[in-house]
């Protein structure tokens, strides 16, 4: 009886030390600064180019007239507006492929770090194009930017995901879509008349990319690599603990410790697995599928058409034309209350909630949306409506599909499949992202104002394919958010741990032994194949 109510006494006790989450100082700067040099950023080349667009296509004729003795036409000049606009995705979409052998051979913090190459000489392109007279600066800068962006939205979402506990994992996990969400703002206001946004200083705007870079290349070196791919990937067991050490906050990290190669134990081996191996992977058949989903909501869902609306909307409601840019700030800093609301309710709520509800509201207010704007004219009102929806879709976005899929990928896949899993989710995002900046004109031009009907329909179709099929993952370990789509993927637990690697496995017994050798003292060796 004694050894029984001893026996629930530290049951509870370890129940309580568990609910317990320290945000220590190094977890708090690490994201923070991980974030303003790379989320952030993505953020930012977003918003930019919106204010001084007129003064870049000013830069551009002045620059056609003084090399060939004439005005460019307009034609060539949207286009070379458009291609200066659209090209930031085919970097993203060049970042995206490249950075599952950079993650996979740096690490997650050293290829943050390496990626502020890409931002600085992208910066320093664009903002010396204006001194140069070279408008060819300005889009290889995009390019190169854009680049940086594919990188940084796969490899900071891996770096979060891995250095937090899992109870906060989502909340941590909101700190990309925060700081993409300051950026977007920050944009906004250092692009307004009395700081950037005038002829003579628009390069500027591009030079600042210089100054998150720099800190983080200044801090980040300071803090833990992410103790996951220490162990798993590096097989360094005393840097793993010292990193856990770090950003737990706590001495004894023995039970992240056994966690983390319980999991290695369930996947047989720590070898990575690329796109094609995890393509046919049967067993992660539908967590691929859910990415792929959420992603491709992500930016189908139509907040691009909401940009491309705002400042009509907002001069058809009466406002004067030099004030909009001021009241366009108020999209950017709903957009970022948004964001962190959602950051501080999602250990809470969790993850279907926020995802189902987010699209479910923007079905509502895209289709009040377009009754407003079809009917602006007859009302005097309406235009004021069509305002406030355009606001609650922002908030809808920002407080769910703005983040969470990022959090997801993290969340749905083991470690040695993360980085293939990222590089897809990476590739959808930044295709669709080219392809609703390439086909937006044309469907606005042919539905006009019913154009929001088409996003109402994706966010439908998003939000009835998470509620059947996307399970809760708040405060599950990897391993048990696999289990959960065991039946779904029609294996068994077994078959499904057996299925990671299809191909190249070896006995457990000689892979726990290879990997026990391999951790042991702390020392790299090649004892997995």
């Amino acid at each position: 009886m004694e050894n029984k109510q001893q026996s629930n006494g530290v049951m509870k006790e370890n129940n309580a030390v568990k609910k317990k989450v320290n945000w220590s100082g190094s977890l708090i700067v690490a994201s923070l600064t991980g974030a303003f040099g790379s989320s952030f950023l993505y953020g930012y080349n977003l918003s930019v180019v919106n204010a001084p667009a007129g003064y870049i296509k000013k830069f551009y004729n002045e620059t056609w007239e003084r090399r060939y003795g004439s005005s460019v036409d307009e034609g060539t000049l949207t286009l070379l507006w458009s291609i200066t606009v659209s090209i930031f995705a085919i970097g993203g979409l060049v970042g995206a492929i490249i950075v599952t052998p950079i993650v996979k051979f740096f690490g997650r913090k050293c290829t943050l770090l390496l990626n502020n190459v890409f931002a600085v000489a992208a910066a320093l392109l664009m903002s010396l194009s204006l001194l140069a007279g070279s408008f060819e600066m300005l889009i290889l800068g995009r390019i190169i930017m854009g680049v940086d962006g594919g990188i940084s939205l796969s490899a900071l979402p891996m770096y979060l995901s891995e250095i937090s506990p899992k109870e906060i994992r989502g909340s941590l996990g909101q700190v990309t879509a925060i700081f993409i969400c300051i950026g977007v703002f920050t944009g906004q206001v250092l692009g307004l008349p009395e700081i950037f946004g005038q002829e003579s200083r628009w390069p500027f705007l591009f030079g600042a990319i210089i100054v998150p870079s720099l800190i983080q290349v200044v801090v980040l070196p300071f803090l833990p690599e992410s103790p996951r791919y220490l162990l798993l990937e590096k097989h360094n067991r005393s840097k793993a603990e010292k990193a856990f050490q770090r950003f737990l906050g706590k001495d004894d990290v023995s039970h992240e410790i056994e966690e983390v190669l319980a999991e290695s134990r369930v996947q047989r081996n720590t070898r990575l697995v690329s796109v094609a191996q995890l393509l046919r992977t049967r067993a992660v058949r539908w967590q691929i599928v859910t990415v792929v989903v959420t992603m491709g909501c992500y930016q189908l869902c139509g907040l691009n058409a909401i940009w491309y609306y705002t400042n009509n909307i907002f001069s058809e409601s009466g406002i004067n034309r030099e004030t909009i840019p001021y009241v366009t700030l108020s999209t950017g800093a709903v957009e970022t209350l948004a964001a962190v609301f959602s950051g501080l309710v999602i250990e809470r709520l969790g993850r279907r909630p926020l995802l189902i509800g987010g699209f479910g509201s923007m079905i509502v207010f895209f289709a009040v949306l377009t009754a407003s704007l079809t009917l602006q004219n007859t009302v005097h009102w309406l235009p004021y409506l069509s305002i406030f929806c355009i606001l609650a879709i922002i908030a809808s976005f920002c407080i769910g599909p703005g983040g969470i899929p990022f959090v997801l990928t993290g969340e749905l896949f083991q470690q040695s499949q993360r980085p293939a899993a990222f590089m897809i989710a990476g590739t959808v995002n930044w295709l669709c992202n080219f392809a609703v900046g390439l086909l937006f004109p044309f469907i606005q031009a042919g539905l006009q104002t019913y154009c929001f009907l088409v996003f109402a329909g994706i966010c439908f179709a998003g939000a009835t394919y998470l509620f059947f099929v996307l399970p809760e993952t708040k405060n599950k370990t990897f391993h048990e958010i696999n289990q959960a789509f065991a039946k779904r993927n029609k294996v068994t637990l077994e078959m499904q741990e057996m299925n990671h690697y299809p191909g190249e496995r070896k006995s457990s017994e000689e892979q726990e032994s290879n990997f026990t050798s391999s951790v042991d003292n702390g020392e790299t060796k090649k004892g997995i194949v």
